[in-house]
């Protein structure tokens, strides 16, 4: 089983280096740590009082795990999901913010579990989760992986600008897609032609 930091390395290398696509809502973005990321944690690196895309450039590989470690896995507790979720939950954090836990919670509540939907990891969502988790934590963590590929494909739906995401040039399976299908067990990954099917729309 991968370690927590292992996970963190993982998603880094995921990302991949500096990109600054005006398609992104997130803006210029280096190993998965964006500027805006980096404006709220006041991360000059450059030491000019600014934090601009100069510092996006600096940040090194090693700081974006600290980063992914201390901000996006134990602040938001994600360290106490069950273990078969946290890889998932942790690596959809690092991609959508609040949007990642708001998909599981979601997810619980069509499971009959009374929660709210805010994003936050608290008492209610701890309760349901643990309890969803039982007997089969995997069916649990495949069941998250497919809510998350259907947000990101709805995300495409609505933004066509964001389907290059989710659909390479070359008509396949997209970065979003792979990476939610990544954490899910093999049966539930979508073959070629019911991918196909599903963006058949976009044209």
């Amino acid at each position: 089983m991968q370690t927590v930091r292992q996970i963190a390395e993982g998603i880094v290398a995921r990302e991949g280096g500096f990109v600054n696509d005006p398609d992104d809502p997130g803006g210029a973005t280096k190993y998965g740590v964006t500027i805006h990321t980096m404006r709220r944690l006041g991360l000059d690196l450059t030491g000019d009082g600014r934090v601009d895309v100069a510092d996006v450039r600096s940040l090194s590989r090693a700081q974006a795990v600290e980063i992914f470690l201390d901000h996006y896995f134990a602040r938001p507790r994600i360290g106490e999901m069950p273990g078969a979720l946290q890889a998932s939950l942790f690596d959809m954090y690092v991609n959508a913010g609040g949007y990642a836990v708001k998909i599981l919670q979601r997810l619980l509540r069509e499971m009959g579990y009374a929660l709210s939907v805010d994003g936050v990891i608290g008492p209610q969502t701890l309760r349901a989760v643990r309890a969803a988790a039982v007997p089969d934590a995997v069916a649990l963590r495949d069941a998250y992986g497919v809510a998350r590929r259907n947000y990101y494909f709805r995300l495409a739906d609505r933004r066509p600008a964001s389907r290059k995401y989710a659909r390479t040039r070359a008509g396949g399976k997209g970065g979003w897609i792979r990476r939610a299908e990544e954490f899910m067990s093999q049966r539930y990954r979508m073959s070629e032609a019911e991918f196909q099917r599903r963006v058949s729309a976009w044209g």
